[in-house]
């Protein structure tokens, strides 16, 4: 499943239901195993969801206990972090905060 947010301050963000879902549920989006079909983020809840998410990523362990770390990691085998993750998501929620506009998303079928 494909999950779109989007806002008038910016471009959509999309993102598969895979990775959304863990974002979401660090807002408080999203309280169950199922995605919601769609949900909004009025300007005044983006300063704390802003906030939820760069605790989150402040949190995140960047290795991983059994890497080697005097081993090089090809780029391709890396996880990605929540940090990359979240950044385009991240930009877009500050965008609409300083413009006071919702961010929107959507839940559809990925084609």
């Amino acid at each position: 499943m494909l999950v779109t947010f989007s806002s008038k301050a910016g471009a959509d963000v999309l993102m598969l239901s895979q990775h959304a879902k863990p974002l979401l549920k660090i807002i408080g989006k999203l309280n169950g195993p199922e995605l919601e079909t769609r949900g909004v983020w009025m300007p005044e809840q983006l300063g704390d969801a802003i906030a939820l998410l760069e605790a989150a990523i402040a949190q995140e362990k960047t290795t991983h206990p059994d890497e080697d770390p005097d081993e090089p990691i090809h780029p391709l085998a890396q996880p990605v972090s929540l940090r990359q993750r979240s950044f385009t998501l991240l930009d877009l929620f500050r965008r609409a905060q300083q413009k006071k506009l919702p961010v929107l998303w959507e839940a559809s079928s990925a084609w």
